[in-house]
């Protein structure tokens, strides 16, 4: 095959390359090398010296043009570039390979760190130290001793951010205040002392519509999910009950079978979310159902932190206390070994005239010291007694006129107080003020083994039923927290309606217990509409369901000189201890503090315990 047809490529042989540069004598014919086969490294002989070369040299090339690469490269072999190749060539670097025990030993024995270079290595291994120990030890023990809780000033997260995302708008830095509540409304006169203005704390106006109130859903209210069995309720509380139409919460109450029950209601609160201690609050309700037929038990009204509605196991020993004394008051059933026999043979005629079925205050003025309580104390070193106390707004009632036997609609507004007076009467008299005697009186119902009600009855603007006008009347209670100087206006059909003095409430001698107190617990807000025999046996002829019970607004002001809302303030929290026993606050089986939840009560003092 000619070089012009052959189909391999065939090097220029007069072109340089690096075969070009090997000496003519030392290039074996590579035909000749093949027929031969390799031969072993082991068998070939060398006569070359060390300091003579195996590698061609520039003296051997053959070819007579020197191409720029043959200039310039590097030959493989160190000695064509001068360097003497002899192991017995002495270099200026030998003696650090060549050990020298002697010599080592005498370096390495003695010498001192206080030199400035090892001071210098030591100081910056400590400050190395030293920041290490701060960044995982000292950060997180500062931080943990410096931190401030998250507030729960109307829900939880940063600015009132819940788990769906939902973020209260917010304006001039005020969260609680709704958007939609007028600017001019955010003062107001005090109904107690209309010389006293009022600033706006918190407000919910309803307005968005469609709202849901499921845990979670809402940064300051959250619906129940749970039967209301301490007061008998024919229905189950249900969050689908609950939401907001045309600028209003509404809760319907319907015969609608649910878990067993044959109607299904609805209850919602800002528990642990929103609370206020002192000041004012009010609503704008209309009432379902008709004027004149008994049935339904809505109400608007307030607790304690310290123990939840419809959560037994919280309230047991909790409500209705209000009670900062050391004495028989505290214990179960208000004696001590049948003691006094006021209040072991006069009292509840439903109930063998015993006073109180009551658990005893769990935490009391006389807890012993290192037992459950969460504080804070006295000057002298006693607990501040601590509990759930009631104020209702109202609760919506009737009243039957028995001459003329026309029923009209009333409110019962009152709070519930423990330990109770004898016979759970409290003196009137000098103790009470009643704005309008021919719409407002004392309620006859005192109370019973579970609760004392001082309570005044109120008649409502008729018209505003949900069957008989549709329109919104204003209830609310104004208050100012305390003992002998404390006190609690009610207000209905927006003015005033009756007022309790702290005296009311007193101490009682004949039961041999200590004053009451206006209470000074953080209060949450209740909003409900439930159905009870106990509050009034249910005209099922003629009542018609479903039945709204619809809120415009909710509205809390205080002095601008006394701002304390929070459900955890300083003076009286409820946070860590909540969070220590949480499942009494969120598990709706446990009824009950001792046989359910399986806690004990703490050691009183009265008692002996300690």
């Amino acid at each position: 095959m000619s070089r012009g047809t052959s189909p391999y490529y065939v090097a220029d042989l007069d072109s340089p390359s690096t075969t070009n540069l090997l000496t003519p004598s030392r290039q074996p014919s590579v035909q000749a090398a093949l027929a031969r086969g390799p031969r072993s490294l082991r068998s070939t002989v060398s006569s070359a010296s060390f300091n003579e070369s195996p590698y061609p040299t520039a003296n051997s090339k053959t070819s007579s043009a020197i191409s720029l690469s043959d200039k310039f490269s590097l030959s493989p072999d160190p000695s064509s570039w001068g360097a003497n190749l002899s192991p017995n060539n002495p270099e200026p670097d030998d003696y650090l390979h060549n050990p020298d025990p002697k010599r080592d030993r005498k370096n390495d024995a003695g010498g001192t760190i206080f030199t400035y270079r090892g001071l210098t290595n030591l100081g910056c291994l400590a400050l190395l130290i030293l920041a290490l120990l701060a960044l995982f030890a000292g950060y997180p023990i500062i931080t943990f001793f410096t931190k401030s809780s998250l507030s729960r000033q109307g829900g939880f997260n940063f600015g009132g951010a819940n788990s769906s995302g939902q973020i209260p708008e917010m304006t001039n830095g005020l969260g609680l205040i709704d958007i939609a509540t007028p600017q001019h409304l955010w003062t107001r006169p005090s109904f107690n002392d209309p010389t006293q203005e009022l600033q706006l704390v918190f407000s919910d106006e309803f307005e968005v519509e469609g709202r849901t109130f499921y845990p979670g859903d809402d940064p300051y209210w959250e619906a129940v999910d749970l039967h209301y069995w301490a007061t008998n309720n024919l229905e189950w509380y249900d969050p689908q009950a609950i939401t907001t139409k045309n600028g209003a919460l509404e809760i319907t109450f319907s015969a609608k079978p649910n878990h067993g029950l044959e109607y299904m209601g609805g209850m919602m609160s800002s528990w642990n979310k929103f609370c206020f201690t002192g000041g004012l609050i009010e609503t704008s309700v209309t009432l379902p159902g008709a004027n004149n037929v008994i049935g339904f038990w809505p109400a608007v009204w307030t607790m304690g932190n310290l123990g939840r509605a419809g959560y037994g196991a919280s309230l047991e020993g909790m409500w209705p206390y209000t009670y900062d004394s050391c004495d028989v008051g505290t214990v179960a059933n208000q004696t001590k070994d049948g003691l006094p026999l006021t209040a072991a043979e006069v009292g509840d005629p439903y109930n063998g005239n015993v006073l109180s079925y009551l658990q005893g205050q769990r935490l009391s003025r006389c807890t012993c010291d290192g037992e459950s309580h969460p504080g804070p104390k006295h000057s002298d070193g006693t607990f501040v007694g601590r509990a759930a106390p009631e104020i209702d707004i109202f609760e919506a009632t009737f009243h039957t006129d028995p001459d003329t036997e026309i029923t009209t609609g009333q409110v019962s507004q009152s709070g519930q107080f423990a330990p109770f007076n004898y016979n759970y009467t409290w003196p009137i008299q000098g103790n009470s003020q009643i704005r309008d005697p021919k719409h407002t009186e004392i309620n006859p119902y005192k109370g019973g083994v579970f609760q004392q009600a001082v309570s005044g009855l109120t008649d409502t603007n008729q018209t505003c039923y949900e069957l008989t006008g549709g329109c919104f009347s204003v209830y609310g209670f104004e208050y100012k927290p305390g003992f002998d100087d404390g006190w609690i206006t009610w207000i209905a059909n927006n003015q005033t309606a009756w007022t309790l003095l702290g005296t009311g409430v007193g101490i009682d001698t004949q039961v041999e217990i200590g004053p009451r107190a206006i209470p000074q617990e953080p209060m949450y807000m209740i909003v409900n509409l439930g159905m009870s025999p106990q509050f009034g046996q249910p005209d099922f002829e003629h009542l018609q369901f479903p039945a709204k019970m619809r809120v415009d607004y909710i509205r809390v002001y205080q002095p601008k000189d006394q701002i304390n809302i929070g459900c955890d303030p300083t003076g009286f929290p409820t946070s860590d201890y909540i969070n220590q026993y949480i499942e009494a606050y969120t598990n709706p089986n446990l009824t009950t503090w001792v046989d359910d939840f399986k806690q004990t009560v703490p050691k009183n003092k009265f008692l002996g315990q300690c």
